[in-house]
């Protein structure tokens, strides 16, 4: 997927954390961005807070973004 994603020049959005938070450190950040997110029962506050991580980078390319459910 990941790399289907880089030739498109696509970013990923997922839940897989571990498995491409190792992909991203063996790919060099040659990507267009992988942002790793954890459930939350509340979809509308969890896409709120991936919108806000996505606005606040600079660029997604190469980077690894993570969207963390609050502690309660």
């Amino acid at each position: 997927m990941l790399l289907f994603a880089r030739c498109e020049g696509r970013a990923v959005l997922t839940f897989n954390r571990l498995h491409f938070m190792r992909l991203h450190r063996s790919m060099n950040a040659e990507h267009a961005g992988i942002i790793v997110c954890t459930t939350d029962p509340v979809p509308q506050a969890l896409a709120q807070r991936i919108d806000q991580s996505i606005r606040e980078a600079v660029t997604l390319t190469g980077q690894l973004v993570r969207v963390n459910r609050p502690m309660r």
